[in-house]
């Protein structure tokens, strides 16, 4: 085990993080531990099931029976296919206790990739819905390896052990002894820049996690969550945190109603949420229209893309006894650094500020290279101001992807006893130590005068009054590819377009960086990731626009 791990876990055999809802329903019994709507009264409230602490951990213990009745065994993959809430939190926990790998997948990323994803997983078996358990029986191929399927119910509510009223509850058995090394879970990337990859967590690196998260954070036993990312509720029963369940879709999150987060948030006294930029914005836009803030909140964690200038902006009327923070990370080292409202600088042009590294990380910057490396390069770091990839490493760090070496040989570079894992992002450290995120390493655009970085472009785009989101692409092949913009607009017309472009074509023409830039597209509606609806898919984006109607303007000619 290496050095950067060993204080993942006092105790070498119990870094099993289920364990730590046994220590809170002990400690805190009756504290609510889970909320999930239901509906709403006749004074129109929401209307809550709440469970404590002790019952959560009676409603694992009743999913581990059922577990063990089933089959299932310490080290059996076990797919989940069940809804946010009680029964992604019960199941999932269940799952831990008993030594077995939960294996989460995004059902948002389409049909195809969700099958490819589960018949590279290889689970025995599927804790799901009816319909997970019909979509296993039909699409057979890609559920070869299922051997046990487990039903949950389809509604929100999954209690399966409900005692009489008055009867004792009887708490979840003692987690299976886990070692730190052991593999904990398969979580898959969203596959925003690829096709998504299973990433081989470990228990002692989700143990980190929550050390990591409480200390940067300050989060005490005792707050209220309200996350717009169910797999982030995974964390509240480690932390000691009330999760409200919020009313969101997670198959379509832009679809929020924000008006449902801003009552449960006042109605509940929510102290933390979680959620991307896209849907914190269409919040902060409800308060500020209806001149509403939010007390309760401590704090908001905003991460999934970069935070746009207007949110930092509105946090501060939003959350007048909290901070906005945005933490920097991946599916593969969660968290690497993070920045909160009172630290952050006025619109950049340089790219966006994520920050310092938190405790017990290292983060590098390399020269680009598309190439495995099997250790560190000859040349070493770059400078302080020199963009190139970035390299992090520490306790979160992961060390493989699921059953794909060349992917892992891609992203993975040995140092010794660790691992530097490669973020695929470009950006650079300043002089302060802190890190400037300038983009997707797979998305730079490289013509013949230079290499450009979406963030540090985009940035100058997005001071126009009509740009909302914008997306800077590469036209043709590396290292003679053409730059361009997308705008994601709808212009009534040729000419409305024509007149948008001019002006972008004077903002490209103050900075040096953007100054090539002279052909503009305009798109309808971007393609986003579903998990956050903020990371934009400008490789899509690109090979739309090889054959649609482009706008050039240059006042030179």
């Amino acid at each position: 085990m290496t050095s950067e791990r060993a204080g993942a876990s006092a105790d070498q055999s119990g870094a099993n993080i289920a364990r730590h809802l046994g220590i809170v329903a002990a400690a805190r019994p009756d504290v609510p531990a889970l909320k999930v709507p239901r509906g709403r009264s006749r004074d129109g409230t929401i209307d809550y099931l709440s469970l404590s602490f002790r019952e959560l951990d009676a409603e694992v213990g009743a999913w581990c029976a059922r577990l063990g009745d089933a089959g299932i065994k310490p080290g059996d993959r076990t797919l989940v296919m069940v809804p946010p809430g009680l029964p992604l939190i019960a199941a999932v926990f269940a799952l831990f206790n008993r030594g077995a790998v939960p294996v989460v997948i995004d059902p948002g990323m389409g049909l195809r990739s969700f099958l490819s994803c589960v018949a590279s997983a290889r689970p025995t078996a599927l804790v799901g819905i009816p319909l997970a358990r019909v979509v296993s029986r039909v699409c057979r191929r890609a559920f070869r390896s299922v051997r046990v399927r487990v039903g949950a119910s389809s509604s929100l509510v999954a209690r399966l052990g409900s005692p009489r009223r008055g009867a004792a509850l009887t708490p979840a058995p003692s987690a299976v002894a886990s070692h730190p090394d052991d593999l904990a879970a398969v979580l898959f990337t969203s596959g925003s820049t690829g096709a998504p990859k299973g990433v081989c967590y470990e228990h002692g690196m989700f143990e980190a996690q929550v050390q990591i998260i409480r200390e940067t954070y300050r989060i005490e036993p005792g707050e209220i969550d309200l996350p717009m990312l169910p797999i982030f509720a995974l964390f509240n029963p480690a932390l000691g945190m009330t999760t409200v369940v919020p009313e969101i879709d997670p198959r379509r999150p832009a679809a929020v109603d924000p008006r449902k987060i801003v009552q449960a948030i006042q109605q509940e006294q929510v102290t933390n949420s979680f959620g991307s930029p896209t849907l914190w914005r269409k919040v902060a836009a409800h308060c500020r229209t209806h001149r509403i803030s939010l007390p309760s909140l401590r704090r908001v964690l905003c991460a999934g893309a970069a935070v746009p200038d207007d949110l930092w902006r509105d946090s501060r009327q939003l959350l007048p006894h909290g901070r906005l923070h945005s933490p920097y990370g991946a599916t593969e080292a969660l968290p690497v650094a993070s920045i909160s409202s009172d630290e952050i600088e006025p619109a950049s042009v340089r790219g966006a500020c994520v920050g310092r590294p938190v405790c017990g990380l290292e983060v590098r910057i390399l020269p680009v290279s598309e190439a495995p490396l099997a250790a560190l390069p000859p040349g070493g770091f770059l400078p302080p101001g020199e963009i190139g990839e970035i390299v992090v490493r520490g306790p979160v760090v992961t060390r493989a992807y699921d059953a794909l070496p060349e992917a892992t040989a891609l992203a993975k570079i040995p140092d010794g006893a660790s691992v530097w894992h490669r973020m695929g992002d470009c950006g650079y450290l300043d002089g302060e130590g802190r890190l400037w995120f300038c983009g997707r390493k797979a998305e730079r655009v490289e013509t013949a005068a230079g290499v450009l970085h979406t963030e540090p472009c985009e940035q100058v785009f997005r001071a126009h009054p009509q740009v909302a989101r914008c997306a800077l692409i590469g036209l043709g092949e590396r290292p003679r590819q053409r730059a361009a913009l997308v705008v994601e607009a709808s212009p009534k017309d040729s000419a409305t377009a024509r007149a948008v472009a001019r002006e972008l074509r004077q903002l490209a023409l103050q900075h040096a960086h953007t100054s090539t830039i002279k052909l503009f597209y305009f798109h309808p509606g971007f393609p986003v990731d579903v998990r956050h609806n903020a990371k934009i898919h400008r490789l899509t984006l690109a090979r739309w626009a090889m054959t649609a109607t482009g706008f050039e303007s240059d006042p030179k000619r």
